[in-house]
């Protein structure tokens, strides 16, 4: 297939025509009815971008298609970074619209590689629906996991679409049994494949009873036909475990089932579509992406099953009412509520800071003025975009449901803008998660300092999982993230678009510090120098958490009475979280406890906040090494793929690591092994697997859990930790 593809003047002639008459020139013209808000996400290498760039050109958006790997030195349109482009991966989110049939689609095409899973959590939190993409010789594999709990956390409805029916070794059967028996989902086909592999011809809707086959030079035309003859039994069995997965959901298409009648098509696809939306069935389709069969039916479900903003409830939390009480978003386009909007994505770009936001209720124009609630500060939006890729056009106003970009405000990633004259409405923040490694950087020549500090300093306002700290002790610069990629990346990036080349130390694991058994304190700080003193004695205990709760740290106070006046027990609080980010036995931050605060006494003159936050260090050092503590590590989900020849290698390499084996499958020539592996033991094994297949085999990594760390790992930290406090001291 050719890397470059133009597709025909009449074509494009269309497709323009349907674009302009879908916007008007302003997206404010809109239906809300007819918007979209997407989000394509999937497991890295199922094929998103690539199914990003064909509904892009079917849609009009654009007039040619190129490949991810950019072997005509062009790229696909979505992976606009050079470092994308060189890599064939998609490392930021990126956002674009198309129209389909008279409807908007606001597409955000994500990352499917774990270290940049920050990319798909804040688009999916902003998003109404989504496409799950699946390979068809893959399935479901352990990015598709992690997605699948983004998108429950964030209730987005969605639609799955099995890719790659043109591989080796494609399955589709076997992803629909891996997405009721590994994901739970209440799933069935709307397609079926017209042969497989390279016999792949197309596909077979089995709602319209159809054969659909896509012909031109880039399968632009859809030809419907009869079924096949030797399949008609398979889609009347099909159809029928459609119709009765969708009916134990759905009321209304139950009632028909039940009452011995078939229900038609437009009966069917809205039974589907009520399902979708109230997250309790999901459809499966399929196609190749890359053989461009498949592209226009996705399309049609989109628009067809997934909700438009109207038939998603958003709330605000109002942060003016004592209880902060939540407040249903009113989408509607043409009313005059208050503007509400949530800044999900940050970008540091040549005409200053672009920041894209999703406006949920309300409409914003070009020169308003509007209210940041986290800082309080008034900002006046001098300039709206709508996003291409890397693109933009300038639009006068936005409203409730587009999702859209503004210039030159200073925000961070998961603030709510309001109208100047509105409550101080706050929305649901973005999940962010922890780093969980780290590396020391520096610049590799002493007069690039200053875009050294520039380029980390941009780069942790744009991520909010990679973060940047200085260690006063080593003198060194330290950064953190979610994996050796996600580092590496930036690294690379301060190379490339700072000219700036750094040098990186020896990685380091976030260990933490947790106890197993309750401890009591009772712990008096005072200090007497001449006048006024430092008083102040607390009493309670530390109790380990457990479950889903390990990592978190947790303040209560239970005190009854005026021991301890109440003006004096946020100090203690703060004093607690300061102790445990320092840690105790290995300087690793202390987590997984529960600090209890029962009573107290305190002095009218010498007590202050500065002397129970002195206190809460003080009984917490104490207490903490009396509970028994012991070093937690970060355990990785780790998911090999290799050929068959190479299994018993691969085994014994991750076995040497301490690979706690979890499953394990086999699909003709190669064979997937799930397991578990403590992070700190996964460094250098790129090159390992590489050298064990031949270059064949690949592995995918994902935070899973903390666990107790081996007794050896314990003590060689609680040494090193000894080892640098006497140092110091020497010093």
């Amino acid at each position: 297939m050719r890397s470059f593809m133009t597709v025909s003047k009449h074509f494009r002639r269309i497709l323009d025509t349907s674009l302009r008459k879908c916007y008007s020139g302003n997206s404010e013209h809109a239906e809300l009815s007819r918007i979209r808000n997407i989000g394509i996400s999937a497991h890295i290498d199922s094929g998103k971008t690539t199914l990003t760039e064909r509904v892009l050109f079917y849609t009009g958006r654009i007039s040619s298609m190129h490949e991810v790997r950019g072997k005509d030195q062009v790229g696909a349109t979505m992976d606009f970074m050079e470092l994308e482009r060189q890599r064939g991966i998609t490392i930021q989110s990126a956002a674009t619209y198309a129209s389909w049939k008279d409807n908007v689609i606001n597409i955000i095409d994500t990352p499917g590689h774990i270290d940049f899973t920050i990319e798909v959590e804040r688009s999916l939190r902003v998003l109404d629906g989504a496409i799950l993409v699946l390979c068809a010789v893959r399935g479901v594999q352990s990015q598709t996991f992690t997605v699948n709990r983004q998108m429950n956390r964030y209730k987005v409805p969605r639609i799955a679409f099995v890719n790659k029916l043109d591989r080796t070794g494609a399955d589709p059967e076997r992803v629909l049994s891996q997405l009721r028996s590994k994901l739970h989902y209440n799933a069935a086909l709307l397609h079926l494949p017209i042969g497989l592999e390279s016999e792949n011809k197309g596909i077979i809707d089995i709602i319209d009873n159809k054969a659909l086959y896509f012909k031109g030079d880039f399968g632009e035309e859809v030809i419907e036909s009869d079924v096949p003859s030797d399949m008609a039994s398979l889609v009347e069995m099909r159809r029928d475990e459609l119709i009765d997965a969708v009916a134990n959901v759905d009321e209304k298409l139950c009632d028909i089932y039940l009452s011995d009648q078939t229900p038609s098509p437009p009966e069917l696809r809205s039974a589907i579509r009520r399902a979708v939306i109230s997250r309790t069935f999901i459809p499966v389709l399929m196609g190749s992406a890359l053989k461009n069969k498949g592209i226009q039916p996705l399309l049609d479900a989109v628009v067809h099953y997934l909700p438009n903003p109207s038939e998603v409830v958003n709330y605000a939390i109002d942060s003016s009412s004592s209880d902060d009480s939540t407040v249903v978003m009113n989408p509607s386009r043409d009313n005059k509520l208050p503007f509400v909007g949530l800044a999900f994505k940050l970008e540091a770009g040549k005409f200053g800071q672009l920041t894209y936001i999703r406006v949920y209720q309300g409409f914003i124009k070009r020169g308003d003025w509007m209210t940041n609630t986290r800082t309080k500060k008034k900002v006046r939006i001098s300039r709206l975009a709508r996003m291409h890729s890397d693109e933009m056009e300038d639009i006068n106003e936005a409203m409730a449901g587009d999702i859209c970009a503004f210039f030159g405000v200073e925000c961070a990633s998961g603030d709510t803008f309001t109208a100047v004259s509105s409550p101080p409405y706050t929305m649901e923040s973005i999940h962010v998660p922890d780093p969980v490694i780290s590396l020391s950087i520096k610049p590799q020549n002493k007069w690039d300092l200053e875009k050294f500090s520039k380029g980390l300093a941009r780069f942790q306002k744009e991520d909010p999982t990679f973060r940047i700290h200085f260690e006063k002790e080593s003198k060194e610069t330290i950064m953190s993230g979610m994996g050796e990629l996600h580092l590496e990346i930036y690294t690379e990036r301060m190379r490339t678009e700072y000219d700036c080349p750094c040098i990186t130390g020896k990685p380091k694991v976030a260990f933490r510090e947790y106890i197993t058994t309750p401890v009591s304190f009772d712990y008096q700080h005072k200090k007497q120098t001449g006048g006024a003193g430092q008083y102040g004695r607390i009493i309670g205990q530390l109790i380990p958490l457990t479950g889903d709760e390990l990592t978190d740290l947790q303040f209560e106070d239970v005190t009854i009475g005026m021991n301890i006046p109440k003006h004096f027990v946020p100090a203690i609080e703060k004093g607690f979280l300061e102790i445990c980010d320092e840690g105790f036995i290995t300087g690793h931050k202390a987590v997984g406890m529960l600090m209890r605060l029962e009573d107290g006494a305190s002095h009218s003159v010498d007590s202050s906040e500065l002397a129970f936050r002195l206190a809460a260090r003080g009984a917490v050092r104490t207490a903490f090494l009396q509970g028994n503590p012991v070093i937690l590590e970060p355990i990785m989900t780790v998911e090999v793929v290799a050929p068959q020849e190479y299994e018993r290698a691969v085994m014994s390499g991750l076995s040497k690591r301490g690979a706690v084996i979890t499953g394990t499958e086999a699909s003709e020539d190669y064979f997937t092994l799930f397991t578990r592996v403590p992070l700190n033991n996964m460094f250098g094994y790129a090159s390992e697997l590489r050298a064990k297949t031949q270059g064949k085999g690949e592995f995918s990594m994902e935070y899973c859990k903390y666990d107790v760390a081996p007794a050896f790992v314990q003590a060689e930290l609680v040494k090193q930790y000894q080892d640098e406090l006497q140092a110091k001291s020497k010093h």
